[in-house]
């Protein structure tokens, strides 16, 4: 029998669980700033296409890669496109965050003059310490436009996922901004979510809502389907610590957030219900003592794309790999004393991990072949919200398989 020896893993020592294998490591061209404030990789990102990873590699600057997707590495310069050549981009002041975009679906402005056409270029957006937001094309490395209305930091980004360069960007402004790339980066709404910061920003899949989360102990999603009516859908309330990660499954059927609680909730974002819990401090701390430094802050997760896998960062120096539907330890870890932030790779091979050294570490994220039934699932739900999965004429179980009951 498995004793607890350890206040970070349940049942184990962290020596009996796996090790994630490292695929690639990324030292900034700064060299080793141990720490030294204004050089970490507080963000990375990866392009929809896989063809780029980006990330803040310390001061001002972003390195853009290309990545060789079929041998899930960074690809040389010698083998690229012309077209696709290693960036080095300077922001011009420290860059807190960065995201892709690229036009892809049709716009109802098209018949707009606009300054620029956006429509299938690659875009890299990168929110800096001012409040400012700039756009740059990764074709060429150009500067494209300038997106002034925050006044603060703007620490998370993301691009609607339908391809209608619309962009949302949490402030510690204490807002949400609303842009539309295709009217020359119209800023056409502002969220107060009513904190004073907010730290992260997620578009759900199926662009029904956002979520933003801060230094408050809720998540507020957003229903922003109608761009003329965005209202708080609803509060997701269960952490003890400021909340500053969120994002959604694949599907849009499941929201995880990450706290300095010292845990990583899965919510059903359509009923506010707390599905799932994932621990990083055992015995978990009595929320009295989970609202303070614990030294077991939680700073990002992310979901794998086949929507069963999810990965967490935390200060007590590993990272961790989930499986959504085990219970206990995770069943793959490795240990990173510098996370501050990770990012899947679109088809969820590859975690890319930065560090307070404006370091990146690229870990192999080994997983079995998911199975058809979840498939079907994820399929299923795309297109069907909870709610009305109580509706169809199909056995009990089913129902709640079909709503992550089973997690």
């Amino acid at each position: 029998m498995r004793q607890i020896l350890s206040n970070s893993f349940r049942f184990s020592e962290p020596d009996d669980i796996a090790r994630a294998q490292v695929v690639e490591h990324l030292q900034s061209s700064l060299g080793n700033q141990s720490h030294r404030q204004g050089y970490e990789t507080w963000a990375c990102a990866w392009a929809p296409d896989y063809s780029y990873f980006a990330w803040s590699c310390g001061n001002r600057i972003v390195q853009l890669l290309p990545w060789n997707r079929s041998a899930n590495c960074i690809q040389d310069d010698q083998e690229c496109h012309e077209t696709r050549q290693t960036l080095t981009i300077d922001c011009g002041e420290l860059v807190w965050s960065v995201a892709f975009g690229s036009g892809t679906s049709k716009t109802d402005n098209a018949h707009v003059w606009t300054r620029l056409k956006l429509d299938h270029n690659l875009i890299l957006a990168t929110g800096l310490q001012s409040g400012r937001i700039k756009l740059w094309n990764c074709g060429t490395g150009h500067l494209l436009l300038e997106l002034l209305d925050h006044k603060d930091v703007v620490r998370d980004m993301d691009f609607a996922p339908d391809g209608s360069l619309h962009l949302v960007s949490a402030s510690r402004d204490g807002t949400l901004k609303l842009w539309d790339l295709n009217m020359d980066g119209n800023m056409y709404r502002t969220l107060r979510p009513q904190c004073k910061w907010v730290y992260s920003c997620s578009w759900s899949p199926n662009k029904k809502f956002i979520a933003s989360s801060g230094n408050y102990k809720c998540v507020v999603l957003w229903d922003v389907e109608d761009p003329y009516d965005m209202k708080v859908l609803r509060k997701l309330e269960g952490h003890y610590h400021d909340v500053v990660c969120c994002e959604f499954s694949p599907d849009s059927a499941l929201l995880a957030t990450a706290s300095y609680d010292t845990r990583v909730i899965v919510w059903d974002p359509y009923t506010g219900d707390s599905l799932r819990e994932f621990g990083h401090l055992f015995p978990p701390p009595r929320p009295i003592y989970a609202g303070g430094a614990n030294d077991h802050y939680v700073r990002s997760v992310s979901l794998a794309g086949d929507g069963g896998h999810i990965a967490s960062v935390s200060d007590d120096g590993y990272v961790r790999f989930w499986d959504l539907h085990t219970l206990g330890d995770p069943p793959v870890i490795s240990e990173n004393t510098n996370a501050l932030c990770c990012a899947y790779s679109p088809g969820g091979a590859v975690l890319a991990v930065g560090t307070r050294n404006g370091e990146v570490t690229f870990y192999r994220s080994d997983r079995e072949v998911t199975s058809l039934l979840h498939l079907t699932r994820m399929k299923i739900r795309k297109n069907l919200p909870t709610p009305k999965i109580d509706h169809l004429s199909i056995p009990i179980k089913l129902k709640e398989f079909l709503k992550y009951h089973d997690v």
